[in-house]
């Protein structure tokens, strides 16, 4: 896995930022996310505590460092279907399968984070302001699955897809982190069986007669997000 390189971050730099995200991920597996400290995680990188925090302020810096580079392994993992299909139904399938692959290596330890990421107050939900740029990478991925796609879709519906595939794919995350099948099949079985009723309803968005429906539950979900 290679993490989201910063620009300024000589290639020395970025080794030692690249291991302190690592031994956080470690740690957090095996101990849990409130019982890792800073100076745990430091101990288990090899450097100093002040040189941890040199790099993250605190732990959430951390994770949000693990959304960035989840984020950048999740494109390059669809990055094929995304090249290679242009049916929208296929494009989601394979975008959303790519998803669950990337973060198979921390299911464990998702059950035991995912109580502080789903406190709405926490910067680490991911409609926080702090998982904001996760958040817009997420968007544009799902863009791109839309723009990418022959599908033809009502111009209002097109403009807020990106983000409703995302609210989407989270309802799959949830799913999957309470997953006990072997291969988290349960979840890629959910995926498979979903995706053509999304791509139906995409569908169905040009129908005149069911225009004005689609319209009227973008506009709630606009007043919602307000």
């Amino acid at each position: 896995m290679t993490c989201v390189a910063e620009p300024d971050l000589t290639p020395r730099a970025e080794q030692t930022r690249t291991a302190i995200t690592e031994a956080a991920l470690r740690l957090f597996r095996e101990n849990g996310y409130e019982a890792t400290t800073m100076r745990a995680i430091a101990q288990e990188a090899g450097v100093s505590t002040g040189n941890a925090y040199y790099y993250f302020g605190s732990k959430e810096e951390l994770v949000q460092q693990f959304y960035a580079r989840n984020q950048v392994e999740h494109l390059a993992a669809c990055r094929r279907v995304l090249e290679s299909e242009t049916e929208f139904a296929a494009r989601l399938r394979g975008t959303l399968h790519a998803l669950v692959d990337v973060m198979e290596p921390y299911h464990a330890f998702a059950a035991r984070f995912f109580k502080y990421a789903a406190e709405p107050s926490s910067p680490l939900s991911p409609f926080s302001k702090e998982s904001s740029p996760a958040r817009e990478a997420a968007l544009a991925l799902y863009r791109e699955v839309v723009d990418g796609s022959t599908a033809r879709i009502d111009r209002e519906l097109r403009a807020q897809l990106p983000e409703l595939l995302w609210l989407y794919s989270l309802g799959i995350v949830l799913f999957w982190v309470h997953d006990t099948s072997t291969g988290c099949a349960k979840t890629y079985q959910l995926i498979d069986r979903t995706v053509p009723l999304a791509d139906r309803l995409v569908a169905l968005s040009r129908v005149r007669i069911l225009r004005s429906t689609f319209r009227e539950i973008i506009t709630i979900i606009e007043d919602i997000r307000r």
